[in-house]
């Protein structure tokens, strides 16, 4: 069988990533970015959808009777709607180790410019204000190590655990959160709000599963102390933007660094980017993007495509 794959977002990779073109019959054709509306024209008569964060919804689905396999060219299966995939016997897969390292250091590297407040220290440096000290340093906000410090992580995955090697190497002690509305906690785990209550530094590696929408909500701000640190360089809208906004103006926890947003590119703005909030940093969705991490997700994505057409599937999510 000649299959015909269309990459709807090609864009989404940079065009020095080196994207080798699959091992068996077929027909290539792609696209720099594709909206919803444009959907079934474009994946008229395709047997392969290859996707990254566009919208997949039920509808599209339906209209497409060719489509055999919708490949995620990123882990975040949160666009495709798995069910109306179930029903019509698409398969569904998606890339899981190329970013493992990349977000892990990018977490840290948050971890660390929060605790020791880096772009207040940088900032200040720039508009001169060391040029004028009466010491030989800039005093200015507390300074805080990680060494000694209790990390707890939500989300116990690939990218979980690397962030936790790495932190257990400056000498966090980390804590492994059960999930929010569990009953029982499973051995290795604490109950999630004495993770919230126990953290320095609370870091967010889950999926935007069912139930984890504001998985981090004002209640949750108001349980973390006063000096805690919040990251998230998962999912937007695990965290609630209004409720951290404020706790960050209000104190209620020390700070946060967050790496995505309920909607990007934040087109219509986001209020995490008004100048005004205290103690955050923000960077645009960019904790995945290492040069390495970008071609092995290449690698990894030829690879899923391949073990498909073999009838050997890897990384099925339905």
């Amino acid at each position: 069988m000649r299959h015909r794959i269309v990459y709807l977002q090609r864009a989404t990779l940079d065009p020095s990533v080196r994207l080798r073109r699959p091992a068996f019959d077929h027909d290539w054709v792609e696209y720099p970015d594709t909206s919803t509306e444009q959907m079934r024209e474009r994946l008229a008569g395709a047997s392969i959808a290859i996707s990254n964060k566009v919208r997949l919804p039920r509808e599209v689905i339906e209209a497409l009777p060719d489509l055999r396999l919708i490949a995620i060219a990123a882990t975040g299966s949160d666009s495709i709607d798995l069910e109306a995939c179930r029903e019509r016997g698409v398969m569904v897969t998606n890339v899981r180790e190329y970013s493992h390292h990349s977000v892990a250091e990018h977490t840290l590297m948050l971890m660390l410019a929060a605790s020791r407040h880096l772009k207040n220290y940088m900032t200040r440096t720039a508009q001169g204000e060391w040029n004028g000290a009466k010491t030989f340093y800039l005093p200015g906000p507390d300074i805080a190590d990680l060494h000694g410090r209790t990390l707890a992580v939500a989300g116990r995955g690939g990218l979980g655990g690397e962030v936790a090697r790495l932190c257990a190497a400056f000498g966090m002690r980390v804590l492994w959160a059960e999930r929010k509305q569990a009953t029982t906690v499973r051995p290795g785990y604490v109950p999630f709000a004495a993770a919230l209550a126990e953290a320095d530094v609370f870091t967010l590696h889950c999926p935007m599963a069912p139930g984890n929408l504001h998985l981090i909500g004002e209640a949750e701000l108001r349980t973390m102390k006063r000096k805690a640190i919040l990251i998230n360089t998962s999912r937007g809208r695990l965290v609630d933007e209004a409720a951290l906004a404020r706790a960050l103006r209000e104190g209620w926890i020390g700070a946060a660094a967050v790496d995505v947003l309920s909607e990007e590119p934040p087109a219509q703005g986001n209020l995490l980017l008004d100048p005004d909030i205290p103690n955050l940093l923000v960077t645009p969705h960019v904790a995945w993007a290492s040069s390495a991490a970008k071609q092995a997700l290449a690698d990894e994505l030829t690879a899923c495509l391949e073990a498909w057409a073999r009838g050997e599937p890897i990384n099925r999510l339905v």
